[in-house]
């Protein structure tokens, strides 16, 4: 059994980190209502942004959609991960690092995998094993939709050049504070949708042209599309930080309770031990 200082020193140990887990876990609380409350409000409209280019698009030829709908033989893939820049959030970055390394062994074994990472965790894991082209760390310092817009015009331009003939996203996306969904997207090209899937039964006049509309859509849908990604991660992040930190200031809690039982016995049994030297003593004296 351990001496009564060390276990002392464990307690102190044990009581310290509980505050520091406590204290993260409501730090995450405030910021996770900000973050979800973003999302929460963007989603509809990102959501309502896509429907309306498919049912443009449903409607036009398969080529109007210009240089981002051409189906190329895939060879070259770019996968962005969104990660976070900070660890103590549970499983929230492996489990995208685990989708990731999931696609390029499997799905597209065989094929030339590149990487570009929103966040220091993917960036730190997957330079290890493959070639990360581009890394972004300070989108999450100021995350704004202009900052983001600026990573997807990059992409865009990776995709017209040639660069890559698939672009996919990987992501946690936000449902609630306990739950995140590892969500893979395909970026780019724009999958097509059958004209069948759409139903639109109202003749609309489109004032510009059909062409023109879908032609200036479809940058600002990428772009929104790349936005609502890294912001459902952003509240996923603190949703499992706090989910994380409320099970380690648990577990600190039940450590702690052992310790100072283990402790009050080991001094118990110190006092005894005392106890029986003092009247051994007495009881030589005596005789």
């Amino acid at each position: 059994m351990a001496n009564l200082k060390e276990i002392r020193n464990r307690i102190t140990s044990v009581s310290s980190t509980m505050q520091i887990t406590s204290a993260m876990k409501m730090v995450s609380a405030a910021k996770l209502k900000k973050a979800q409350d973003a999302i929460t409000a963007m989603r509809p409209y990102a959501e309502k942004l896509t429907e309306l280019l498919q049912h443009l698009s449903s409607t036009m030829d398969s080529d109007t959609g210009g240089e981002y709908t051409v189906q190329r033989e895939v060879k070259n893939v770019l996968i962005v991960a969104v990660t976070s820049n900070r660890g103590l959030a549970g499983a929230f970055n492996s489990n995208v690092i685990k989708e990731v390394r999931n696609l390029t062994e499997n799905a597209y074994a065989g094929k030339k995998v590149d990487y570009v990472t929103i966040g220091k965790k993917g960036n730190d894991a997957l330079k290890k094993t493959g070639n990360v082209v581009h890394n972004n760390n300070g989108v999450f310092d100021d995350l704004t939709f202009d900052n983001v817009s600026a990573i997807a015009e990059e992409l865009m331009q990776m995709f017209r050049e040639g660069k890559y003939d698939r672009i996919i996203v990987v992501y946690n996306q936000f449902k609630n504070a306990a739950t995140q969904i590892v969500k893979t997207e395909q970026f780019l090209p724009l999958a097509p949708v059958a004209s069948d899937k759409v139903v639109n039964s109202v003749d609309y006049i489109f004032e510009p042209e059909k062409e023109e509309i879908i032609l200036t859509l479809i940058p600002k849908t990428l772009k929104t599309q790349l936005y609502k990604s890294v912001r459902d991660s952003f509240a996923s992040e603190h949703g499992a930080r706090m989910t994380a930190m409320h099970k380690a200031t648990d577990n600190a809690t039940a450590l702690r309770n052992q310790l100072k039982l283990t402790y009050n016995k080991a001094r118990q049994a110190a006092i005894t031990n005392e106890i029986l030297e003092i009247v051994g003593g007495a009881e030589a004296l005596n005789g």
